[in-house]
């Protein structure tokens, strides 16, 4: 089942109307698991950083042993054809992907003489800017490098956040904050995180434990122009207890306010909503 409505998918050199189907029984990627995608975002006639969720889709095929087969521009250019059918202000969520076809003689490894690609656009709404989530631990921490792959944003690690989701959420929660092997906070099951604690902004470090997003550097890059301190460095879940705010930087919504953490509870405060105002500020004017 889809997430979104009005869908519109790319796939073999043209645009269709609908959730076309693009892979086969066989496909590496489809028994596998040798799958790759990213996630831009259309809002209101802009789609921030299309180029850059464009270009880390490439990366993450690499990672997995995958031959990327459309460079940036025309990948960028191909989503901005299939944008035209949508009305100017609807909210878009972009997903461009490849996939493995073929496995080496053992199956295992995929092989580079065909990947499969498509795009699947689909209108998704934004959350409004009083949406908040509450956090809660979970048991289950993000892999290492020597574990999976890390440095991709590849499908196959999905199901790991999908059972921290399920664990705080039959507790209450709505999204987990997440440990790294070592111990330390890593992000949430869905999005990077950041605190606020005396005014200063915190995040984890990059660690090679968790994707780094692409929306996660530009709100730092758009607090450092505004003058604020920005830290990132090892924080604990003891940290996290003693903040004055938190919230979720992810493309899907951009900016989250965390209004709770375990028993802890938090306001939706000034540098939640300073960070939002400029993240849209910079998307209209770049």
């Amino acid at each position: 089942m889809a997430t979104g409505t009005n869908i519109r998918t790319y796939f073999n050199g043209a645009w269709h109307d609908g959730d076309a189907m693009v892979i086969r029984a066989a496909d590496h990627g489809a028994w596998l698991g040798s799958g790759v995608f990213d996630g831009a975002r259309h809002v209101d006639g802009v789609a921030p950083d299309l180029d850059a969720h464009c270009a880390r889709v490439n990366r993450s095929a690499e990672a997995l042993m995958l031959t990327p087969t459309v460079s940036t521009p025309e990948m960028v250019a191909i989503v901005e054809e299939g944008l035209r059918a949508y009305a100017s202000d609807a909210a878009v969520y972009i997903r461009p992907m490849y996939w493995g076809i073929n496995g080496d003689p053992t199956a295992i490894v995929p092989q580079p003489d065909a990947t499969g690609f498509a795009i699947c656009l689909e209108e998704i709404p934004m959350a409004p800017p009083t949406a908040s989530v509450t956090l809660g631990r979970t048991r289950f921490r993000r892999p290492v490098m020597e574990d999976a792959v890390v440095n991709a944003k590849a499908g196959c690690l999905y199901p790991n956040n999908a059972r921290m989701l399920a664990e705080v959420r039959a507790r209450g929660f709505q999204n987990a904050l997440v440990a790294d092997a070592m111990g330390n906070v890593a992000e949430s099951a869905t999005a990077n995180v950041f605190m606020v604690r005396d005014g200063e902004v915190f995040t984890p470090i990059a660690n090679g434990t968790f994707l780094a997003g692409i929306t996660r550097a530009r709100h730092m890059a758009n607090m450092r122009a505004d003058g604020m301190v920005v830290h990132e460095t090892i924080l604990s879940f003891d940290d996290f207890a003693e903040a004055d705010e938190v919230f979720l930087s992810g493309n899907m919504n951009k900016v989250t306010s965390v209004t709770g953490f375990e028993d802890i509870s938090y306001q939706s405060g000034p540098v939640t909503r300073r960070v939002r105002e400029m993240y849209w500020d910079w998307a209209h004017s770049a």
